[in-house]
């Protein structure tokens, strides 16, 4: 059940038709929030959210650099929350076009929240990333939230802008005595798809490791590629954490209610376990009964060893900790989707 403080208004959802986006629409609505979902579809699928459809759903195909757009979205609806999920995400991509990502994630995220300002909305739950971390150093791995945020990418230090953003406004807010609150969720892999099936993950190209070896599971891929076997792990690949998007989503909705305005959150968001690539491969294949074709290549710039969360502050403070831990069933709840919808949501 909501809390009085986040059912006073209702919430607005920032690439809501995209993966972890529309997981937290449809999250809301069963909370019984109304939510007001903004995606310019550019990545988005309105299929998710037509496949969500209900009353107290309101869709609006609109860019987060609209300010206008935004503010009187915000005003109509009378939002009391934003969560924020739009962003471009491949940090690959942002390497190649990295002006692309500072307008859409940091220039689209301060005209949002210009709109928010001059809106009154003072709660504000930001979608931030581990990649703002860059590379740590291996003794602060299990990640915790006071870990250097020294990004190398241009997608992290984009997410990282915004971070900077709202901590600032807040410092202004609460010197103007009108508080504003934020929290920034740092995560790490997201997986899985919702236990009903409904919704999943579809991105156009497919990058993410867990989807990649699926694909491959079921003929879509010629095969796996491993990049890099020499790493100073136990069986020599990456290690990494990987979070249920249902988790995910649960963890935003608790901080959600916990934020009040003032607040300045931060918090790792993962399982706190790392899982190696060849142990994300060899799950898979257990969970598909599938033998996958596997080539060995060098590393990739930029792939540190070990990235895994420390997730012991969100639990201190807030009580919350992932419920789905074990890898075959994240890997299974993804494999069921992609086997219903082999080709997302053109299926």
């Amino acid at each position: 059940m909501a809390d009085s403080s986040s059912s006073s208004g209702s919430i607005m959802v920032t690439g809501g038709a995209g993966y972890i986006g529309s997981h937290a629409v449809q999250r809301l609505l069963r909370d019984g929030h109304t939510v007001v979902c903004v995606d310019n579809l550019a990545r988005g699928h309105r299929a998710a959210i037509d496949r969500l459809a209900c009353d107290t759903l309101h869709f609006h195909q609109a860019d987060i650099g609209d300010g206008d757009t935004i503010e009187k979205l915000l005003r109509d609806y009378n939002v009391s929350t934003i969560m924020h999920f739009a962003a471009l995400a491949y940090v690959g991509e942002s390497v190649t076009d990295p002006l692309k990502y500072y307008r859409n994630n940091a220039a689209g995220a301060l005209a949002m929240l210009e709109a928010a300002d001059r809106a009154g909305v003072s709660r504000f739950v930001f979608s931030s990333t581990c990649a703002t971390y860059g590379e740590p150093p291996a003794d602060m791995v299990p990640i915790p939230e006071h870990c250097p945020q020294s990004p190398i990418s241009p997608y992290g230090a984009s997410k990282l802008h915004v971070e900077h953003m709202l901590r600032d406004l807040a410092e202004a807010k609460r010197r103007a005595d009108q508080p504003f609150g934020y929290a920034a969720l740092r995560y790490f892999n997201v997986a899985g798809s919702d236990r009903s099936g409904l919704i999943g993950e579809d991105h156009d190209p497919e990058t993410h490791l867990i989807p990649v070896v699926l694909q491959a599971a079921m003929g879509q891929r010629d095969g796996i590629s491993i990049f890099g076997t020499d790493y100073p792990t136990d069986d020599g690949t990456c290690i990494r954490d990987y979070i249920h998007v249902e988790d995910l989503i649960d963890a935003h909705v608790t901080v959600m209610h916990a934020l009040e305005p003032g607040d300045e959150r931060h918090y790792n968001l993962g399982i706190g376990t790392g899982y190696s690539v060849r142990q994300i491969i060899d799950a898979a294949q257990r969970v598909t009964g599938t033998t996958l074709k596997i080539t060995e290549g060098p590393r990739r710039a930029g792939d540190p060893p070990k990235l895994y969360a420390n997730p012991a502050k969100i639990k201190s403070e807030l009580g919350w900790s992932a419920s789905l831990t074990d890898l075959d069933e994240t890997i299974a709840s993804a494999f069921r989707w992609f086997q219903k919808h082999p080709n997302g949501y053109d299926a």
